[in-house]
């Protein structure tokens, strides 16, 4: 009789771990396949073949496909915050399934004929694609908070990991269209393409909303968390007559074991009290020039690459060989691999050396491990590299082989920034809004991608019109933007320096 009480009971932990296992696919696959607009660049030119669009056609279509994750981001963070990653995944396989599939249609249905580009097609095609980014920002949320939010203690790594995978999901798309659905002459069949990626994230996507739960955690491990607070026990008789002796910059903390099930929820958060917090300022000034400045540095390093002689150049003479077409594919791959590295090594070694509570009440809820330094100095070494990388930038650089620092610098800032702030959101401002305040804090990058872009293009297009090229050639392109970004970055490492006082013991 015992023995068949204690069957399901001791069956439980093993029904979580499946479901462990199957959300941990879902996170991996959701993130692996949500890059689909970011292939842009290998479906552009059967654009041009076919449907005769010109340059700012394709521009325009390309930065609805990037900017247009940002904006329902708030929205977005809402939705999983009121329902949960599956919804998210499930909206996703709408939006993914529908906007590949009616672009694959469009390009299907237009005649060969076309001599002109035709304006309703254009349209039509900005939608469609603007529909394939509301798909990527709600697959985004999914898989990134479905990993954080079940494994709370190890946010970092969760997170990490599943933006690592989301900043592989180009380089792996696009491998399957060049080896199944490339011609022997290298031209990709955009059209079954396209209807490829409409059923594959669907599908991939579907799975995801019938898996993507909260899985609520076993007695055991909920008798592990611990509540850290700030007082120390009133004297007893037990109380030793003289003191330990502690560092002066250590805390002496009281711990005392308890369940999770006898605490009260997070305090709810409007947002406006989100809002009036001058640090959540604070940090997305950090947030806007990080990534704003990096992401102008991704969409502009074949222009930073061309605008420089060459090493087998001489006397300063610009030369369009195909070694410049080499090195810019080299240094695209060298960011992408840094940024993907600092990603897999930021999340893990963040939770080592800073843990943060699995639940934050008034900064007290924690856990027993040791915290060794504040999360927010991964944000000032941030900062810190990229001010020193466009500083070099300006009075260093002369020739090619001088921007490995600045495709360096700026994945690993990018890779980061990113893996780091979904912890420190849910460190100050708690679990419970973390998709709504994540995604307000999105909004960041979302100024400052096309500020530091706009600054870069004006600066760009001035020294172009000095010179008797086309494009523009020489240090002067360029020389100026990162002077500015040079000094912004000093400004957002000094903001979190500030940061790190405010919120010290906190993260």
């Amino acid at each position: 009789m015992s023995t068949s009480l204690q069957q399901p009971g001791s069956a439980r932990p093993y029904l979580r771990r499946i479901r462990l296992a199957l959300l941990c696919f879902s996170v991996a696959a959701n993130a692996i396949c949500a890059g689909g607009v970011f292939c842009f660049p290998i479906i552009s030119p059967a654009l041009v073949t076919h449907l005769k669009l010109t340059q700012p056609q394709l521009t325009t279509i390309a930065l609805v496909g990037m900017m247009g994750q940002y904006p329902f981001a708030a929205f977005v963070g809402k939705i999983l915050d009121l329902y949960g990653a599956w919804a998210c995944s499930l909206i996703s396989a709408c939006f993914f399934s529908a906007g590949f599939g009616l672009f694959a249609n469009e390009i299907s249905s237009s005649p060969d004929t076309i001599t002109q580009p035709s304006t309703s097609t254009f349209h039509r095609l900005v939608v469609y694609f603007f529909i394939a980014a509301l798909g990527t920002v709600f697959s985004y949320f999914s898989s990134v908070f479905a990993a954080s939010k079940n494994f709370p203690n190890y946010i970092g790594a969760a997170a990490g990991t599943s933006m690592a995978l989301f900043g592989l999901s180009p380089t792996f798309l696009s491998l399957i269209a060049s080896r199944y659905f490339s011609s022997p002459d290298g031209e990709v069949d955009v059209s079954h393409f396209l209807k490829f990626l409409a059923m594959l994230c669907g599908c991939v996507h579907l799975v995801g909303g019938f898996t993507m739960y909260a899985i609520p955690s076993t007695p055991k491990e909920e008798s592990s968390s611990v509540i850290l607070t700030n007082d120390l026990e009133a004297p007893n008789e037990r109380t030793p007559m003289l003191p330990n002796k502690t560092n002066d910059n250590q805390v002496l903390v009281r711990v005392d074991v308890v369940s999770l099930r006898d605490q009260s929820p997070e305090p709810k958060q409007s947002t406006l009290d989100v809002l009036s917090d001058r640090n959540f300022w604070a940090l997305a000034f950090i947030v806007f020039v990080v990534l704003g400045s990096c992401e102008m540095i991704i969409s502009n390093i074949g222009t930073i690459v061309l605008s420089l002689p060459s090493p087998i150049s001489t006397n300063s003479a610009f030369v369009n060989t195909p070694s410049i077409v080499s090195m810019t594919a080299t240094q695209v791959r060298v960011l992408s691999i840094s940024n993907t590295l600092s990603r897999l090594v930021v999340g893990p070694l963040a939770d080592i050396v800073s843990p943060v509570p699995s639940r934050t009440i008034g900064g007290n809820r924690g856990i027993l491990r040791e915290h060794h330094i504040s999360r927010i100095a991964f944000m000032t070494f941030s900062t810190a590299t990229l001010a020193c990388t466009y500083a070099w930038m300006v009075i260093g650089v002369k020739e090619q082989a001088g921007i490995w620092a600045l495709t360096i610098g700026a994945g690993i800032a990018y890779g980061c920034t990113f893996t780091i702030l979904p912890s420190l959101v849910s460190s100050i401002w708690g679990l419970s809004n973390l998709g709504r305040n994540y995604g307000i804090m999105t909004y960041a990058p979302f100024l400052g991608t096309p500020s530091f872009s706009y600054l870069y293009a004006f600066s760009s297009d001035a020294g172009s019109a000095s010179s008797q090229d086309e494009a523009c050639r020489g240090t002067a392109c360029w020389t100026f933007t990162f002077k500015v970004s040079a000094l912004a970055a000093t400004l957002a490492c000094v903001t979190s320096a500030y940061l790190w006082r405010a919120w010290k013991g906190r993260v």
